[in-house]
Order: structure tokens, then sequence, then C-alpha cells
């Protein structure tokens, strides 16, 4: 099995991009992250992506948009976690010899399209266990309100140890020129912001923009003779849990834990070993179930460990050094950027930059804490 490297990342313009179609911001991302590595489309023969919601043979559509006909790819949609996935199919794929060079891409006009109907309901037509919850008002926030209420319940955790994710996220972004919102913010002002589903304010949920990530694997031998220093795969996992929030068991014990132990073992490291992570923050409450779920805190000490101070790039973990979801950008499905963001960390080339860091995790949560992936990176030695 040969071993694997990024090399090459890259974005779209993210935020508000009224005058670019989906299509057009994969392309621009793959554009990017292709440059970046000093190769071109001609390189590809592997690409792995997703859509969201129904979109039948994604993978097939943004081929064909990028000219290219990839001889092995992946549309494997599991939310937000996607990309971490992707990470591991390709490393696989690659190490196996089944692609040389695999591009990873995702482009979306979410916050284009709050304007138009994104036939997102799904009252009405809900099957499964879904079924039971969707006629009282379940929604994505709720489902993660609920997990809050009960952590909170469990741990002692409170609504201003949620808010401190926020306002750690939000110092990051002031560093990001990039970032959707830079403006420095309170733990008052999260409490103060409007209530969206208690405990959640409005501060506590991720931004909604348009925009587009990719990035480029391939050897680590390869990699070594491109255009920038390589960034290697060190480990992976992914593992699923629940759809709902009745079938889900103990809510707080997300598949974080399973996918971040088969990371670690593969890599032959520890949560001490990170240097920076980057973790899914949907809402404030998926960064703390993943701190611990993941062995980067002590169990039920998310709260008090945020609270002092861990997330900032001079604490114990730097954490969503772009400004996160919560703050920089959030086009449907984020998990992509956490990847960008953890190379650059590495590389040495961030905006806000962690001072000698070699090893990098990223973690990516979909659904209703429904399925995890986690990737851990690290500098080529």
């Amino acid at each position: 099995m040969r071993p694997v490297a990024i090399a090459g990342v890259g974005e779209s313009a993210y935020g508000v991009v009224p005058d670019r179609t989906a299509l057009q911001l994969h392309a621009d991302a793959a554009a990017s992250a292709l440059d970046d590595a000093g190769l071109t489309l001609a390189d590809v023969d592997g690409l792995f992506t997703c859509g969201e919601g129904i979109d039948l043979l994604h993978v097939v559509r943004v081929a064909e948009y990028l000219g290219i006909r990839p001889t092995t790819f992946d549309s494997t949609l599991s939310g937000g976690s996607a990309w971490e996935t992707f990470v591991e199919h390709a490393a696989l794929s690659i190490a196996a010899s089944h692609c040389e060079v695999a591009l990873i891409v995702y482009g979306s006009t979410q916050r284009s399209d709050l304007g138009r109907s994104l036939g997102t309901s799904t009252r009405g037509r809900a099957k499964g266990p879904r079924q039971f919850e969707v006629p009282y008002g379940s929604t994505t926030v709720s489902e993660y309100a609920f997990a809050a209420q009960r952590y909170m319940h469990e741990t002692g955790a409170t609504r201003e140890q949620l808010a401190e994710v926020a306002v750690a996220t939000r110092r990051h972004a002031a560093g990001n020129p990039r970032a959707l919102y830079r403006d420095p913010i309170s733990v008052d002002d999260v409490l103060g912001s409007r209530p969206i589903s208690s405990p959640l304010h409005l501060l506590d949920c991720c931004v909604i923009t348009d925009g587009g990530g990719a990035i480029v694997l391939t050897s680590l031998e390869r990699a070594r003779t491109l255009r920038k220093r390589p960034v290697t795969v060190l480990g992976s996992g992914s593992a699923i849990g629940a759809m709902t929030a009745s079938q889900a068991g103990d809510i707080t014990d997300i598949p974080a834990r399973v996918s971040g132990e088969r990371a670690y073992r593969q890599a032959g490291l520890t949560p001490g070993d990170v240097d920076t992570a980057q973790l899914y923050d949907s809402f404030t409450i998926t960064v703390l179930l993943q701190l611990e779920a993941l062995g980067l805190c002590p169990p039920g000490d998310a709260g008090p460990w945020v609270a002092d101070g861990a997330l900032d790039l001079d604490g114990a973990l730097p954490t969503n050094t772009d400004g996160g979801g919560l703050s920089s950008n959030h086009p449907g499905m984020r998990g992509v950027f956490l990847l960008v963001e953890a190379v650059r960390q590495l590389r040495g080339e961030a905006d806000r930059q962690v001072a000698d860091a070699e090893v990098a995790l990223c973690s990516g949560t979909g659904g209703y804490l429904s399925v995890c992936s986690t990737v851990i990176l690290g500098v080529d030695r």
C-alpha cells in the first residue's frame, strides 16, 4: 500500500456569490487546487464529489462539466462528513493503484438559493422513524438542540460555555480576510441573539453561504515532485449512528468516537499528538461533542475546557482556525473546507498560523450527528 498525500488545496469565491452556478463553483475550486499542486485536469483520473439532496448522477454531471473521464469515482452522500470519507476512499484507491490523481471537489449556491425554493421540506413525505418526529416540528436545529439539552443535563455544561465556542471561532475569523463575519462577538452577544431552538441561539448556529472547495491527492512519491510541500494522510476512519434522535440511543455518544479510534490506530498516534483540529461546527454543541468523542479533552469537561481558551491560537488545541462554519463559510456541506485549512496549517500558509503544527485532525459530521468521518494529516518528514 503506497503512502498517500494531499498535493493541492483550493477554494472558489465564497460568502455571497450570486453570479456563479454550483457547477461553476466546483470548477473554480478544482482549478485552484490543481494549480496549487502544479497539475491540470488532464492529470485527474479519480473524481470524488457529491451534491445536496437527491442529485442523481452528480459525479457524472461534475465530470462532464469539467471535461474529464475518470476511471475511479465516488459520490457517497453522507452530509458534511462526505469529504473526510472521500479522503479515506481516495487514499485507498491511490494506494491500490486504481488511480493516480484524485480530485475531491464541492460547490454549492445555498446562500443564493435562499430566495428560491430549496425543496427541503419533509413534512408529509418523511419515511421510516422520521415520520413520527416530523409532524411535531422536528428540524435539523431542533435535533442538535435536543443533543445540547441532554449534554448540558449530563455534564453540567452551561449556555455560556456553548457560547464560548462561537466567540473563539469568531476570533479566528477576524484573521481570515475571506470570512463572512469578522467582527468580534462576546458571550453576551451569543446569549442575546435570537433564540432558535433552546438552548441554541442564532450565533450558536452556522452561517449560510455559497462556495466551493477542493483538494488533490496522489501518492506521496509523486507529491514530492510537485509544486507544494506534501501533507501526508496518516489515518482515517468513518462510522455511522442513527438518522433520528428517537433511534440514536445515547444521543451524546456520537459516531466520532469510533471513527476517531480507527484513525488514531491507523496513524499510530494518540489525541495528545494533535496540534490543531478542524471540527465540523454546524452548531456550537457539535464541537463540544466531537472534542470528547475524539478524546481531545476529558469526558464531560469540554464546556469548561473551551471556556478556559483551549480553542484559541495559543490554547491547548487551536480549533477551526479559519473561522469555521460558525463565522467563515458553510455552503450546505462544509467538510472539504476543514481539509483545506488543515493543509494550510501544516504547510505554514494559514492566515492565522498555529506555531510548529505537525499533526492536524479533521472531523466531519453529517445528518443529525448521524455519521462521522475522521482524517489525521501530518507534515512530510
